[in-house]
């Protein structure tokens, strides 16, 4: 793959710039990648045919005469991230089929849209005539943006320019409806659209694009969209929902529904990267440090809150009650990403690789077609099983199906995720196995990472004088080995390695995968006095299904006596690490039949409620792939006052 998701202008203010070369060829995230090519990717057609989304294309297009199918106004959205997700996967590997697939989807789309460029099923087939009268729900501009992100994916992957000339007339519809002055002058409920005419921008490098994205930006936080609302049964105050209560350049921290927050930086952040505007820099930075201190999960999941999928106060991280979305999680990486290159700061892919390991990972199931939408990190025995898309249990598509095809678009492009260059050389940011060239060099990465610590990286191509290989350290690492030797963590993260080198140059990193008992910030109320098992970038869970029979999962404590131990177990969950562990059963306290009294909040161990239990931690990321059940991140430590 040549290009990614992000290709900079040439005048863009970022101190660093994607890889020019990225493949993915080994190890553990090959094997993810192999599951999403030939699993999750090729049964989408058929997924989006019996969900109707297909039809409604056809119905739009006069070539079928049914009503809209689907629950949504969004459901074009789907079609636009599997197109993009397919055309990635292109670009890493031809195939004729799954090209076939795509031109017929591409067809569909042209097929669909109105002469004056509109292109959304919803209000053509369900509701002509009420185009963009309802802002805050019609994600209008937000399917516009998947579908202009679809196309420059395509356009990059395949030199064809069929689904871009779609989104180009669609574009060119929206700039003519939106400004100062013309029929429309508000910004969409559901950011999406800033990030893609960004990237619009960068493809066609007609500056048109990027004025309008910034339009949207600066008018966000303004009050344009009518404050509040109530729906299925929720009811809102205000505009922080759709982030239209404070400007972006103002604001303090990140509020509302998670996707939406995130999809709006991310489009910031691109902004900021082609204007190099300081203001906007700031406020991104700000925003982030503000997420991360207080309002992700030990998952890198972000959304503590049901109600409105959105964020909770700081320290607001109920594990249990954790909402957790697949897609935030991905938001999270795109925001991430664009950051670490705005700013050549390794804090942003600390994030990106804890997320991509734990929070997003677990929204697919390892059979590549069964799907978390929200990822808990406790889900307590004789959990009330929710229908729908928000249940703890794995299903094959959802209602509301935003998740799968785009984790299917993140696992194609991940490539483009994992180095970058400089003037001065090559960066690493993620340890998947593959060839990236950047920075006017080319290596190659190998290892058994995250399951093996030591990571090999091969030099395959230099500039005949100084040159720097620079490693990310992740921040778990306070020291890793070097050669043999040993370095300490340089205080940014970055382990630079300059000097002249020559092709087939070979250095051995070994980063310390030591097990490692973490505790939270007390202002955690939820989890105070617990604590996580983590190896890694990996965090564990236990679940009910690894407990011998009649030990409730709920009543276990972890002893802190004993020493976890990591053991390899291959035919485990398709080949993974476990953490073997002793807990003990703790006691029931308060009197009969109720919770509360003297010394219920102490884990009290001692006498038959005691004995000791043998535990299997597995990596979160693999959990509801055997069996439903009882789970949890968080443990209570035995003799201590957890809860």
């Amino acid at each position: 793959m040549t290009h990614g998701p992000i290709r900079l202008t040439s005048a863009a203010h970022a101190r660093l710039r994607p890889a020019t070369e990225a493949r993915i060829t080994g190890g553990f995230w090959a094997a993810r990648r192999h599951t999403n090519a030939t699993v999750s990717i090729p049964q989408g057609p058929r997924k989006l045919e019996s969900a109707g989304n297909l039809g409604n294309l056809r119905a739009a297009a006069g070539a079928a005469d049914t009503d809209f199918t689907g629950d949504f106004p969004f459901q074009d959205s789907d079609v636009h991230k599997w197109l993009e997700a397919a055309s990635w996967q292109l670009a890493d590997t031809p195939d004729a089929e799954l090209a076939g697939e795509v031109d017929r989807l591409i067809a569909l789309l042209a097929a669909a849209q109105e002469p004056d460029g509109y292109l959304q099923t919803h209000y053509q087939v369900k509701h002509p005539g009420r185009r963009w009268q309802d802002l805050r729900w019609g994600h209008e501009l937000y399917c516009a943006g998947h579908l202009m992100q679809a196309a420059v994916a395509h356009h990059r992957a395949t030199g064809r320019t069929a689904l871009l000339e779609v989104a180009l007339r669609f574009a060119a519809h929206i700039e003519e409806t939106f400004g100062p002055g013309r029929a429309v002058d508000a910004v969409c409920g559901h950011p999406e659209i800033e990030t893609a005419l960004v990237e619009l921008y960068r493809e066609t490098g007609e500056r048109r694009w990027l004025d309008l994205a910034a339009y949207f930006v600066d008018l966000r936080g303004h009050g344009s969209l009518e404050p509040g609302f109530e729906r299925g049964g929720e009811s809102v105050t205000g505009g922080a929902y759709w982030q239209d209560e404070v400007p972006v350049r103002a604001a303090r921290t990140v509020t509302g529904h998670a996707v939406r927050q995130l999809y709006l930086l991310a489009g910031a952040a691109d902004l900021a990267t082609e204007t190099g505007e300081g203001e906007l820099r700031e406020a991104l930075e700000r925003l982030w440090s503000a997420m991360v201190s207080g309002k992700t999960y030990l998952t890198g999941g972000v959304g503590a809150r049901y109600e409105g999928e959105a964020f909770g106060d700081a320290y607001e991280l109920p594990p249990d009650r954790a909402y957790a979305e697949t897609c935030a999680a991905i938001a999270s990486v795109q925001f991430g990403w664009r950051m670490a290159l705005l700013t050549g700061e390794s804090r942003y892919s600390d994030l990106i690789e804890r997320t991509l390991y734990n929070g997003f990972l677990s929204g697919i199931g390892l059979d590549g077609e069964r799907w978390l939408y929200v990822n808990p990190l406790q889900v307590r025995e004789g959990y009330e099983f929710r229908p729908g898309d928000q249940s703890a249990r794995r299903t094959p598509w959802f209602r509301c199906a935003c998740c799968p095809p785009n984790v299917m678009r993140l696992l194609a492009s991940l490539p483009h995720y994992v180095a970058s260059g400089d003037d001065t050389g090559l960066q690493v940011h993620q340890y998947a196995c593959g060839r990236y060239a950047a920075g006017g060099g080319a290596v190659t990465v190998a290892g058994d990472y995250p399951w093996d610590g030591r990571i090999e990286i091969t030099v395959d191509e230099a500039p005949a004088g100084p040159w720097t290989l620079a490693l990310r350290i992740p921040p778990w690492a306070a020291t890793a080995g070097l050669d043999g030797g040993t370095v300490e963590r340089p205080a940014d993260g970055w382990l630079r390695l300059r000097r002249v080198w020559s092709p087939g140059e070979r250095v051995e990193l070994r980063l310390p995968l030591d097990v490692r008992v973490t505790g939270a910030d007390p202002r955690v109320d939820a989890v105070r006095g617990t604590v996580a098992l983590e190896r890694g970038p990996l965090v564990y869970c236990l679940e009910q299904t690894d407990l011998p029979p009649g030990v409730s999962l709920d009543a276990l404590a972890l002893d802190p006596e004993r020493v976890p131990v990591a053991e390899h177990r291959p035919g485990l969950l398709g080949g993974v690490t476990v953490l073997r562990a002793r807990g003990r059963v703790r006691a029931a306290g308060g009197g009969a039949g109720w919770p509360y009294g003297a010394g219920a909040g102490e884990d009290a161990v001692d006498g038959p409620a005691g004995d000791p239990v043998e535990l299997t931690a597995v990596p979160y990321h693999a959990w509801a792939n055997r069996a439903d059940g009882a789970m949890r991140v968080w443990l209570p430590r035995a003799g201590g006052g957890a809860g």
